[in-house]
């Protein structure tokens, strides 16, 4: 799926909108796949957010430059539904009742919460991108003003399934696809983990022989790039921005990626 081909079809709305629309979705995807079920959560929260600012301003007859974050959210969207006459139900009613719900769940759960229940993280987390795929699907298809062939081939990508390329069962862990370098799955999964994580685990998770030389050709190289901070006093590993930012920008995440 490609988020230029998102921006071309909401072209029609402020970059101050469309962009972290874009943005928000494209990162809740990423921290899909690697399994950090809490921070899809987060994301779908701001991305509702967003998404409510592009229907009240369907409704306004002007989009706003920037969102906001509208007071008893709930309410506001229900508001919307006094529109659909005149307005249209995708953007009055049925994309409003979407973000109630995933609004709801991200609010009202175990997201961001202790608690002593079985959580709900992970089925919390297939909703989420469904119900974000689906809004995004339907913006498309209600704002976009390229040829219906085009529009239809996007709607078709962004609703696509997307897959995990992080396994996880108790404390294992790994990479779904084995073909990845020694490097990019140790970059994968200190992402997904985003603490920090012992010498030897990783060493497990990545199946490298030696762990020796997995601390000095792999984790004393990324240290040495800024990509993770090696701690050989504790013998952990944790990434460092520099690190996540190449793993979200270089397509690590991806099924089929690099």
């Amino acid at each position: 799926m490609s988020s230029a081909s998102i921006r071309d079809a909401l072209k029609v709305l402020p970059d101050g909108l469309k962009d972290p629309l874009i943005a928000e979705f494209e990162q809740a995807l990423d921290e899909y796949r690697a399994g950090d079920w809490e921070s899809v959560g987060v994301k779908a929260g701001k991305f509702c957010e967003i998404a409510y600012c592009i229907c009240a301003g369907h409704v306004a007859g002007k989009f706003p430059y920037t969102p906001h974050k509208p007071e008893n959210f709930p309410q506001k969207c229900l508001l919307l539904e006094e529109h659909n006459k005149t307005k249209g139900r995708g953007m009055c009613v049925q994309i409003p009742r979407i973000l109630i719900a995933l609004y709801e769940l991200r609010n009202n759960r175990a997201i961001g919460h202790v608690s002593s229940e079985v959580s709900p993280n992970h089925m919390d987390a297939e909703f989420f991108v469904r119900g974000m795929k689906w809004v995004m699907a339907e913006f498309v298809r209600q704002l976009s003003e390229l040829p219906l062939d085009v529009s239809h081939a996007l709607i078709e990508a962004v609703t696509a399934r997307t897959f995990q390329i992080v396994w996880s069962s108790g404390d294992a862990r790994r990479i779904l696809e084995p073909a990845k370098s020694a490097s990019h799955k140790t970059l994968i999964l200190l992402y997904a983990e985003a603490k920090p994580v012992k010498a030897a685990a990783l060493r497990g998770w990545v199946e490298y022989a030696n762990l020796t030389l997995f601390k000095s050709r792999v984790l004393d190289e990324l240290h040495s790039k800024a990509f993770i901070h090696f701690d050989r006093a504790k013998d952990t590993a944790e990434i460092l921005p520099p690190g996540q930012a190449f793993v979200e920008k270089s397509g690590l995440l991806l099924m089929g990626g690099k």
